[in-house]
């Protein structure tokens, strides 16, 4: 029989905001494989072996370690997971459609970030995510950060960010790098991606949007450091050009590099067809940026 306590893996002791989380994972997207809670998991905390490959097999075992002593509750088998991991996020009355407004930058100025950290805070990011972003609120596989985007002179939240982990692969961006396969596979973590960027549709404000992608740029790599252990070298978003013309990135100098080809940014085998094309932007968050992200 295994021994090992529920709040020990691999011998590290998890920390009760680690086991909510994981709490929290497993109930709000039960229709993800127990596999995929567990490379999400692993990709989450960090609990990689030191080539760098996830833990997977042992973070299953000790899911199935919570499930058997009543912490979590795990599906059962089922069907192959539909890529995506969309989840129903209930709505509340929190996140209603509110007055517009129409102010002139200074007049909400300073802007701030603040880090989504509490179970409360997640709910209330999911929601607007889910209510007014057009692609609504999925799972991200891995490191992740959320910000609300906040009016100080108001203390209104006026916005909301994630910034996550990178697409596997695209010729336009790693062309651009210089990197080899093999330097992308070392060192693909140093690159984060703004997976979700929303101003609230009744938040009209002249460069709001591109003052807090400014904003972004230097928070996030200080952020991600604390919370993760390293420095990211590099940003990296996806425009969809049917619905947006990217201009709050190019007004905040991101360069725009190219379009995907439309298999989804995680198809690491080649064999999804029909994704949407989008036009790569990236900021480099180091002048030695490109010696970061190929060792050399």
């Amino acid at each position: 029989m295994d021994s090992v306590s529920f709040d020990k893996f691999c011998g590290q002791r998890v920390e009760d905001q680690q086991l909510d989380e994981i709490i929290e994972i497993v109930e709000t997207f039960p229709q993800l494989s127990r596999s995929e809670l567990a490379n999400t998991i692993c990709e989450l905390f960090s609990w990689k072996r030191p080539t760098g490959k996830l833990k997977s097999v042992e973070c299953r075992q000790f899911l199935e370690r919570l499930d058997g002593k009543g912490i979590i509750r795990l599906p059962a088998s089922r069907r192959p997971y539909v890529a995506g991991g969309a989840s129903r996020v209930q709505r509340s009355a929190k996140t209603d459609i509110q007055p517009s407004v129409r102010l002139k930058l200074k007049e909400l100025s300073p802007i701030a970030l603040t880090m989504v950290e509490s179970r409360q805070q997640r709910q209330l990011w999911y929601e607007y995510i889910d209510r007014y972003h057009y692609l609504g609120y999925q799972l991200p596989f891995g490191a992740q950060l959320r910000y609300f985007i906040k009016a100080s002179a108001t203390d209104d939240i006026v916005g909301c960010f994630q910034f996550s982990s990178p697409a596997w692969k695209m010729a336009p961006r790693d062309h651009w790098i210089g990197w080899s396969d093999e330097q992308r596979r070392v060192h693909l973590q140093k690159i984060v991606n703004n997976s979700r960027f929303l101003i609230f549709p009744w938040v009209e404000v002249k460069n709001l949007a591109s003052s807090s992608l400014a904003l972004a740029v230097k928070t996030v790599p200080d952020d991600w450091q604390r919370c993760y252990g390293y420095r990211p070298a590099l940003m990296e978003t996806l425009v969809e050009p049917k619905r947006f013309k990217g201009t709050c990135y190019k007004a905040a100098n991101w360069i725009q590099l190219g379009k995907t080809t439309g298999r989804g940014r995680m198809d690491r085998a080649n064999i999804r067809q029909g994704a949407a094309v989008k036009e790569i932007y990236v900021y480099p968050l180091s002048s030695r940026f490109r010696q970061e992200l190929t060792g050399l």
